[in-house]
């Protein structure tokens, strides 16, 4: 049986589900995207002066009046945040992978954090089935990206089910 772990990710957070089947598929409707947690990248709050640079490259000059400019290490920042940012993520997705039981990983997020996160990916990749998608999806509700992620193939669709008993009000 295939079992599902969606983790969504922006620059600012990540958010992690498990598609959970319902116990009598006759009667229940399902299965249904249930969020687990939420992580939040603490550098997306830092502002850009408390990075370790001023926002403006400093320009030194030299004796013969050529002007040498300092780096802005907020790039080198940025980077080291999002890194610890991806490991967090991988640690999390190891940690519910285990605690759920889940076979298959469906990783959905922003293009540029998405490589960073496939480094992450190296240990568990041999005994998992990871699926990716590079869209921005964090802003939506479970039952939305479920539906998104059926129509992209995905995830298996969520099936209605059809009351089989009768009416409350029938005369029977």
């Amino acid at each position: 049986m295939t079992r599902f772990l969606v983790a969504v990710v922006d620059g600012a957070k990540a958010k992690f589900l498990t598609l959970e089947p319902v116990a009598v598929p006759e009667l229940e409707s399902g299965p249904d995207l249930i969020e687990r947690c939420q992580l939040l990248n603490s550098a997306a709050e830092i502002p850009n002066q408390d990075l370790g640079a001023n926002s403006k490259a400093s320009r030194n000059r030299g004796s013969g009046s050529r002007g040498h400019s300092y780096g802005d290490r907020r790039d080198n920042y940025l980077v080291e945040f999002e890194r610890r940012f991806a490991q967090a993520i991988g640690a999390q997705m190891e940690a519910l992978i285990n605690a759920y039981d889940l076979n298959t990983l469906v990783l959905v997020a922003e293009p540029q954090i998405l490589g960073t996160l496939r480094n992450c990916l190296t240990g568990m990749s041999g005994r998992l089935q990871v699926q990716e998608l590079a869209k921005d999806l964090c802003k939506m509700k479970p039952q939305q990206l479920q539906d998104y992620l059926a129509q992209k193939g995905v995830l298996p669709t969520r099936q209605v089910a059809l009351a089989t008993g009768r009416s409350r009000y029938s005369n029977s």
